[in-house]
């Protein structure tokens, strides 16, 4: 027999040494502080050494225990993987995404076809957020989330960067026939559409344009940019939307964008996988796939380009 340490201290140790703290390791294991606690001296025991010590209240992996615990979780790496490759092959792997409904209908849904028909043993299950600020709780194996790819502000998570984000006017065809947009001060001809969900848009575009905002402009705020991008192509108004997660409407002409030189840089989007998911095969092809995307038909075109 080989002399392994117990395994289920090992696991518990393993969270609370990248956690950094026995109550959240207790929260993403469901045990209980003091559970932890004597799983972690269990193991203690075992080694013949401290792996935490008290600073403070709280209590802090040793750098020894810190290099131990990276082993400890690359080895489990390596044991999900070789236990899914020695699984059944026929069985479906189910993968949770959470993303905002916009990113969700205007650039994943259009895509994944692509991605299904390299793993179609995968069932990619999408939810979505209704807004950017939905709480990031447990049910999913990624999120995709727009923000700034910093792992500091992500503790609990793995973050991948996939592209920035730029706003520009959006129009429909239809609307631009019947009251054109010839020059960036014909935006007061229009009523200004807008959503709750990204306040300030009009006020930044309005500013890169050299216009200023007019008192009595004509405008209508919906509670999300899903509807207010419905709202722009039923012709009710003009907009200001995200590109590249819009350049898929722009190719098939359902709006267009009158100025693509006039841009307003905004924050890009990232994939967050949590760091206790579990790292399947279809996990990181999900991962792999969407870098791809991102990178191939996700970036921005230049302003010169025709948009």
């Amino acid at each position: 027999m080989r002399g392994l340490p117990p395994l289920n201290a090992l696991r518990v140790f393993e969270v609370a040494a990248r956690t950094g703290s026995y109550s959240q390791a207790g929260a993403e294991l469901r045990l209980t502080h003091g559970a932890v606690s004597r799983q972690i001296a269990v193991l203690e025991t075992w080694l013949g050494q401290r792996l935490f010590a008290r600073v403070g209240r709280r209590m802090v992996a040793t750098p020894a225990a810190r290099a131990f615990a990276a082993e400890v979780s690359q080895s489990f790496d390596r044991l999900s993987t070789a236990a899914e490759a020695c699984g059944h092959p026929a069985v479906r792997h189910i993968l949770r995404v959470n993303v905002s409904t916009t990113f969700a209908m205007r650039w994943l849904i259009p895509r994944l076809d692509r991605f299904q028909s390299t793993r179609p043993d995968v069932e990619v299950a999408v939810t979505t957020a209704t807004t950017l600020h939905d709480e990031l709780r447990g049910g999913f194996d990624i999120a995709i989330r727009r923000g700034p790819a910093e792992q500091s502000l992500w503790p609990q998570y793995r973050v991948v960067h996939l592209f920035d984000e730029v706003d520009t006017l959006i129009a429909s065809p239809g609307l631009l026939e019947r009251l054109p947009l010839d020059e960036p001060a014909d935006v007061s001809n229009h009523v200004l559409l807008s959503s709750e969900t990204r306040p300030g848009d009009w006020i930044d575009w309005l500013e890169h344009a050299g216009l200023s905002s007019k008192a009595g402009q004509r405008r209508r705020v919906f509670d999300h940019f899903f509807v207010t991008l419905q709202a722009v192509v039923d012709g009710l108004g003009i907009g200001i939307g995200p590109l590249p997660v819009l350049q898929a409407d722009v190719a098939l002409g359902r709006i267009v964008a009158p100025f693509p030189a006039i841009r307003v840089a905004r924050t890009g989007y990232v994939a967050l996988i949590p760091f206790d998911a579990n790292k399947t095969s279809a996990l990181t092809s999900f991962i792999d796939w969407l870098v791809a995307e991102a990178r191939s038909k996700g970036s921005i075109e230049k302003p010169g380009d025709r948009v």
